[in-house]
């Protein structure tokens, strides 16, 4: 089974799933999606694997969130899928992915169903 965390090693959460993964005996590849950035295309595929939104994927808390006015309900899903893209501080975490499946680990235990 082949696994990919897109993690961010400064997030309690992402961590905390890591771990939980790491206890299940997988050893997951580690994306640092802030460091590598997924496409437009992996997020794309990643937002249908999950049953999400790209609106729903978006950290609102951050301040680029704000800058870039992304509050607005006008923008198309394609723009929320590029600005997460080039700001990748707004995707929330962590996405575990394996095979066809998808999950965020908010909680860290979220991502079981899918190992």
């Amino acid at each position: 089974m082949s696994v990919k965390i897109y993690h961010n090693p400064r997030c309690s959460k992402s961590r905390q799933t890591l771990a939980l993964i790491k206890e299940k005996g997988v050893e997951p590849e580690i994306v640092e999606y802030l460091k590598n950035p997924p496409s437009a295309e992996t997020l794309t595929a990643l937002l249908s694997q999950l049953g999400l939104e790209p609106r729903q994927l978006i950290r609102r808390g951050e301040a680029i969130y704000k800058e870039l006015k992304l509050n607005d309900t006008a923008l198309s899903d394609d723009a929320l899928i590029t600005a997460m893209v080039e700001n990748p501080i707004l995707i929330e975490r962590p996405i575990v992915s394996s095979g066809s499946k998808a999950a965020l680990g908010r909680p860290p235990e979220a991502v079981l169903d899918i190992l």
